[in-house]
């Protein structure tokens, strides 16, 4: 269940939004006059959602690339990875 404070809250009571962040991994949505405004969240929390988002980009990538045939079998790929290393 996401949890909900105003904007009022998140002024009077920083630190246990900060604690909600960090404890529960998930955003604390903020409202204003009583209609969603913000999303706060830890940088961890953060930081993970981006890092899922850089992978769909990549893998949606990858699938582009197959569709086009631009893409090298896994013993090509090995031997790459080999020669690059």
């Amino acid at each position: 269940m996401p949890t909900i404070k105003p904007n009022t809250y998140l002024r009077s009571n920083y630190q246990e939004v900060s604690e909600l962040c960090h404890s529960r991994k998930e955003p604390v949505f903020i409202t204003k006059n009583g209609h969603g405004d913000l999303a706060v969240m830890s940088i961890e929390t953060y930081e993970k959602l981006c890092g899922g988002n850089q992978l769909y980009h990549l893998l949606d990538g990858s699938v582009e690339a197959e569709k086009a045939g631009d893409f090298m079998d896994s013993d090509r790929f090995i031997a790459y990875l080999r020669r690059e290393m």
